[in-house]
């Protein structure tokens, strides 16, 4: 939990709901229902854009929601392919398959003092912020397309990929993501 740096605490709601931002964005979006056509193709490529992101909530009072505000410092972003270790990655894989990038600087004193508001403002301690964007890229009806997707899409294309196998994927509501994919073992190209 986010400490401040003065003697007072947190209130319970505040660390519930930092902690369920933070969940949500390490999680990824998992709202891509599979309700479609399927199209299989052999020609793919699954990416999880990752990014941790340095953020720090200010507040006359953290009992009055309406004074809190956050701000936003450095952040670093990769962009992960197939699930193949990418150039620039200083971590991973983590429990979900990702590398990850060194931590952005950590925002220092004078730039933590300079994001005040008011000078009677208080703030908690830098945390960082992951997030994940999972999309996949394939070739349909003669065009390059790019969707977003969950992370269990992204796993079983990653798989897919290290096997050499082609993928039918499933689209979601209006073709706007896809919801789902499997591995095709024969798959004439």
């Amino acid at each position: 939990m986010p400490t401040l740096s003065s003697t007072f605490s947190v209130p319970r709601w505040l660390q519930t709901s930092a902690l369920g931002l933070t969940l949500g964005l390490v999680a990824g979006c998992e709202n891509y229902p599979a309700t479609g056509n399927t199209v299989t193709t052999g020609t793919y490529e699954a990416t999880a854009t990752v990014t941790q992101t340095w953020q720090v909530d200010y507040a006359r009072s953290f009992d009055r929601r309406q004074t809190i505000h956050q701000e936003i410092f450095e952040s670093n972003s990769l962009v992960n392919r197939n699930g193949v270790r990418p150039e620039g990655a200083a971590t991973g894989p983590d429990d979900n398959g990702l590398y990850w990038p060194a931590l952005p600087p950590r925002p220092t004193a004078d730039e933590l003092e300079a994001r005040k508001r008011e000078a009677i403002e208080q703030r908690t301690d830098p945390m960082v912020l992951k997030d994940v964007k999972y999309a996949i890229t394939f070739d349909y009806n003669g065009q390059r397309r790019t969707l977003p997707t969950t992370r269990t899409v992204y796993r079983e294309a990653s798989s897919a990929f290290a096997d050499q196998q082609a993928l039918e994927v499933t689209f979601g509501p209006g073709e706007q993501s896809i919801g789902a994919a499997r591995r095709i073992a024969n798959f004439d190209r």
